[in-house]
């Protein structure tokens, strides 16, 4: 029925709908297992938020200075409970991922201390935090920081040889980008980041360990703040504001980490006593009620892309049948034309601004140009329906979200006819 829809409504082709058809078929046993990671995930959430008797007169805000702001304490207590961590800052004035990685970073490492990223070369927005690209004012390299890098063995396991031998006297924080960034690796399991917080324990207690959490909440059982992780960080428009959240960012971790964070974000002393909320709350925890349930559609619909896409004979990262810790569904085109159009054909399929036709361009932060497809209700919401791709070899697009499996199932049937005509 949902085939005739399509091919009805968007003019698909009886055959694209026959290829979406027959890989759904092959991908049940998948759906099956993540309506039961999505469950056990819904019920911890609405677990936490009974428990920290979240009422109505909490979506109250306040003015000025924020002080006793009803709903902002009420956030962060949450979000603590479901990461089962000491505390949490939660702010609509964390602008994005990259902006708490950044406040998380600068506000626990002075002058002469070492960062080491174990994941390999971080997302490309974070060269240019770290100082490794441009010369931005005030970089974490111009402060006196030292930053190292120790790539993965074959993209996917950690180095514990190598590890082991870059730590030195000088390190203070040990930090893991779980997602895949822009790179050609899968997204790394919590399991794997277990096993290699439980081996750097052995040696270095005291290290901090960070874990980018970006695109990778809910995807698993286990968040890497239940494995060992010191401070956890992420973005509320990306899988925790499920496609409500307006804005904002999250650091969960021990308490007197969030508190020398909160110092950074506000000023020393005051912390995490002021900052209003914008009238946010009610958005920020209605989103994170449906984000169990929004991430599931959104790895749903990647693995009916990548599936799909596997069958034309494309490489896909991760494969179908890989364990996944992030919603991003990578599809090597090795053709920059390939590559536009896959994106341009995602764009075609949102519900906002699908007129548009996204091109390459020259985005802040970034290396190389960057195409962006993203017709979203919330401005470069990576939960929602997105495809973007650095222009760069090996003309790698890297698909994710979708607020509804439907959705999803719309762009990989116009992603195929695009693909196929060029």
């Amino acid at each position: 029925m949902s085939e005739n829809i399509l091919c009805k409504l968007f003019g698909i082709s009886l055959s694209t709908c026959e290829r979406l058809a027959d890989a759904e078929l092959r991908l049940k046993e998948h759906f099956h297992q993540l309506d039961a990671i999505k469950e056990a995930n819904q019920y911890k959430v609405i677990r936490a938020m009974q428990a920290s008797n979240l009422n109505y007169t909490n979506f109250y805000w306040n003015t000025g200075y924020g002080y006793n702001d009803p709903g902002r304490e009420k956030v962060e207590e949450i979000f603590a409970r479901v990461f089962h961590t000491e505390d949490a800052l939660v702010r609509p004035n964390i602008v994005s991922g990259t902006h708490a990685l950044y406040l998380t970073l600068s506000g626990l490492l002075s002058p002469g201390d070492e960062v080491i990223s174990i994941s390999g070369t971080p997302y490309d927005t974070l060269l240019t935090v770290l100082g490794v690209q441009g010369q931005e004012a005030n970089n974490l390299i111009s402060m006196g920081i030292h930053y190292q890098e120790v790539d993965l063995v074959n993209q996917e396991d950690f180095d514990l040889y190598r590890i082991f031998n870059t730590i030195s006297a000088k390190t203070k924080m040990i930090m893991i980008q779980r997602s895949t960034g822009y790179s050609q690796r899968k997204a790394i399991t919590i399991d794997k980041i277990k096993m290699v917080i439980d081996a750097i324990r052995t040696n270095w207690p005291n290290l901090i360990i960070m874990v980018d959490n970006c695109y990778g909440e809910f995807l698993e059982l286990l968040e890497p703040s239940d494995v060992g992780a010191d401070v956890c960080v992420g973005s509320l428009i990306k899988n925790p504001g499920g496609g409500i959240a307006l804005t904002g960012g999250y650091i969960c971790g021990k308490s007197l980490y969030i508190k020398a964070i909160a110092n950074r974000l506000t000023a020393p002393g005051i912390g995490k006593e002021v900052g209003l909320t914008f009238g946010q709350t009610r958005n920020t925890l209605q989103g994170l009620y449906l984000a169990p349930g929004i991430v599931s559609e959104a790895i749903k619909g990647a693995l009916l892309v990548g599936t799909v896409f596997s069958d034309l004979g494309y490489q896909i990262i991760p494969e179908i049948n890989d364990a996944r810790s992030d919603i991003i569904q990578s599809i090597v085109f090795n053709d920059k034309n390939l590559l536009i159009k896959f994106c341009q054909a995602v764009q075609q399929a949102s519900p906002v601004d699908a007129m548009a036709v996204p091109e390459p361009w020259a985005m802040p932060g970034y290396q190389h140009e960057v195409i962006m497809a993203s017709g979203a209700f919330v401005q470069g919401s990576s939960i929602e329906l997105s495809a973007d791709a650095p222009i760069r070899e090996p003309y790698t697009a890297y698909y994710q979200g979708g607020l509804s499996y439907g959705q999803c199932k719309l762009a990989a049937a116009m992603a195929i006819e695009k693909v196929l005509k060029s």
